[in-house]
């Protein structure tokens, strides 16, 4: 189930909520009690390293050609 962050405008608290998609825009109160709330934008984090650039034969050169569309790259 996807998590939401929210963030109360009365006492900065930062909070998330767990909650089906079709719900992603209700709004949610804060554990506090507050009911002035706000949904951040949240970010995706995937942790790696990376030594320089990708090469174009590891797929991350952009395309298409990577087998998913079936051209003859």
């Amino acid at each position: 189930m996807p998590r939401y962050e929210f963030r109360c405008r009365e006492c900065s608290t930062t909070f998330e909520v767990d909650r089906p998609m079709a719900a992603s825009a209700d709004p949610a109160d804060c554990p506090q009690g507050h009911r002035d709330t706000v949904k951040l934008l949240s970010t995706v984090a995937i942790g790696g390293r990376s030594d320089g650039p990708v090469p174009a034969s590891a797929g991350g050169a952009g395309g298409c050609c990577g087998g998913a569309c079936g051209c003859a790259g």
